[in-house]
């Protein structure tokens, strides 16, 4: 049944009529239109300005009730002022073609003389059964950017970038266009540099929830703690980023940045920081040779080269190490945030092939137990939501994974009323799952059952082809860790599966049979391609990659060695102290009695590096 609100033109004085106002007992509404009445109100699908209000049935008002009379007697036909609607519908099948093809209404006097009906301003709620109505409706709005973005075959293309915001020239790849900032400078390569003002809009709104880096900012600014630093970064693009880059600024750092994730990056917040003067080489929808240039674009340009390396993933170290060897002479360490970029820097050192110290965020207290568990613990519901409009209450999920992302994922999804499995090759992690309340399985006991399988492992093919072969039909996949190795997306990529574009960052998978399965971001980070992250928590990991920069950038040589080491316990302490402002939060202080007891300083560290928090 479709509802449809029309407002009618100011009242016209016409014969045979009696016009005034209905009293609110005397009100009802009139639901007795003919069909071709309620037709007149749709202008013709493909025809017409669909901006342009419809022609509007009239809504005839009833003579005052006298003595004896009522709403009833109002609308008789006794009265001789206004025909009943289903004279109307009786009317000569001639006329009601000519009501529906001027628009207006008809209305037949006693004398058998057709007159216009009078038009009012009353408005009018009408139901019909014809729903098919609304369908005849053209719109503007989105018409452009769903046309991009739905059901687009992988022939066209697998990227998910297509975006419901694009405007047309976004076809454009930012590499062949020439831009500069108001500075004149273009040692930048964003979408739009035009986006610039709304991108500063997001990145104050950021600072607001940033209170750490805010602080370090203004604690540090005059020492300048990194002056003559020049620090090349490759992390997620986002407000926060910025928030965190600017702060490197204003403690001294120059800094050329790209990002880790081709889908992450807020077109906006790279367009304000090149305007800022940031060499930012970035954009939401790179393609793969995109990312890789862009990396060589920060790294490789003459008379700059990096001291400082900020990672997420170690792209840009493997990079450096591939192409330009010779830089880490001059470089003086590398922060690494990421699971992924933290295990190859491990590998890298056992294999001797470290030459420079590396500082672990991802293993930090501050970082693992905050970003990592926080962060995914509402991230995963607004990617989920985002991206599928789902309801989560009774579905089955299998979360791949049990450590603080995967703990952080299944406490959501659980707390929404989903039946969660999961899967775990570490049984002390195993162990807390089960303590937990989930149910420890193999991913093969499962897959044919569940509705949506997450992987937050840090590892690779965690859910190979034959997984995807077996899953039921709509199986929502996705991926909440760093790297796109954990789903064999490329085992996906063959003749006989048809890819179709739903929307952005979703794509439907089909079988030869019909079956498809919904795949989030091609396997990429769910939350940071899809939906956005809790600012506060990604305020404590910001300011963590500071200190360590700063720890990196100022040790005395010797005190790091070629190997990797996690940020000390006290810098852990700090950040965290940063934000306990935020709460109103009033730490208790031990006495020197009590110091003296535990063996402890009175302002930290207050546990040892072994301490499992």
């Amino acid at each position: 049944m479709s509802v449809q609100v029309v407002s009618a033109a100011a009242p016209a004085k016409v014969p045979e009529v009696e016009l005034r106002d209905l009293s609110p007992s005397e009100a009802e509404p009139q639901l007795g239109l003919s069909t071709a009445a309620v037709g007149a109100m749709v202008p013709p699908a493909g025809g017409g300005d669909p901006e342009a209000p419809a022609p509007a049935p009239v809504a005839e008002r009833p003579p005052a009730p006298g003595p004896g009379s009522g709403p009833t007697a109002a609308l008789s036909p006794a009265a001789g002022k206004v025909p009943q609607a289903s004279a109307m519908k009786r009317s000569d099948p001639h006329h009601q073609h000519q009501r529906h093809r001027d628009g207006g209404e008809a209305l037949v006097s006693p004398d058998g003389t057709v007159t216009e009906a009078p038009r009012t301003v009353k408005k009018q709620i009408q139901f019909a059964d014809q729903k098919q109505e609304f369908n005849k409706r053209p719109t503007k709005i989105g018409r452009r950017s769903l046309s991009r973005s739905i059901s687009q075959s992988s022939t066209d293309s697998y990227s998910s970038a297509a975006s419901y915001t694009d405007s047309s020239d976004d076809e454009t790849s930012p590499r062949d266009k020439q831009q500069k900032n108001s500075k004149g400078s273009s040692d930048f390569c964003v979408k739009n540099i035009k986006q610039a003002e709304f991108g500063r809009r997001e990145i104050e709104i950021a600072e607001q929830e940033m209170p750490a880096l805010m602080a370090l900012r203004k604690r540090a600014q005059g020492e300048k703690p990194l002056a003559g630093a020049k620090i090349v970064g490759c992390t997620h693009i986002t407000a926060q980023t910025a928030v965190l880059m600017e702060t490197l600024g204003a403690l001294g750092a120059q800094c050329r940045w790209a990002a880790c994730n081709i889908y992450s990056t807020l077109n906006e917040v790279a367009a304000a920081l090149a305007e800022s003067g940031f060499p930012v080489f970035a954009w939401k929808g790179e393609s793969e040779d995109d990312f890789w240039w862009c990396i060589d674009r920060c790294v490789n340009v003459e008379g700059w080269q990096p001291n400082m390396i900020l990672d997420d993933g170690g792209d840009l170290t493997h990079w450096i190490y591939k192409k330009y060897p010779n830089m880490f002479k001059k470089i003086k360490g590398i922060v690494e945030e990421s699971v992924t970029g933290v295990h190859r820097l491990y590998q890298l050192s056992k294999a001797g092939k470290l030459c420079v110290p590396a500082m672990n965020v991802n293993d930090s207290v501050t970082k693992q137990k905050f970003d990592n568990l926080y962060c995914c613990r509402e991230s995963i519901l607004d990617g989920l939501k985002r991206t599928t409009d789902m309801m989560f209450g009774g579905k089955q999920v299998v979360v791949c994974g049990y450590g603080e992302v995967g703990k952080g994922c299944c406490a959501a999804l659980k707390a929404m009323g989903s039946i969660v499995y999961v899967t775990e090759i570490d049984p002390i992690c195993a162990l807390q799952a089960c303590m937990d309340g989930f149910r420890l399985v193999k991913l093969n006991e499962v897959i044919r059952q569940v509705d949506i399988v997450i992987t937050c492992t840090g590892n690779k093919n965690v859910v190979t082809r034959e997984h995807l072969d077996r899953m039921k039909n709509s199986c929502i996949v996705c991926n909440m860790g760093h790297s796109n190795t954990e789903i064999d997306v490329a085992s996906l990529r063959t003749p006989e599966l048809t890819w179709e574009r739903v929307r952005s960052q979703v794509d439907h998978v089909i079988w030869p049979d019909g079956k498809r399965i919904v795949l989030l971001a091609e396997g990429r980070l769910l939350n940071l391609s899809c939906s956005t992250v809790p600012t506060f928590v990604l305020s404590i990991t910001a300011t963590t990659q500071a200190l360590a920069l700063i720890e990196l950038y100022n040790a005395p040589e010797g005190r790091y060695k070629q190997d990797v080491y996690l940020l000390p316990k006290k810098m852990d302490e700090y950040v965290a102290s940063l934000h306990l402002p935020t709460f109103d939060a009033h730490l208790t202080e031990l006495t020197d009695e009590q110091a003296k007891y535990l063996g402890l300083n009175k302002n930290g560290p207050f546990k040892p590096n072994y301490y499992r928090y």
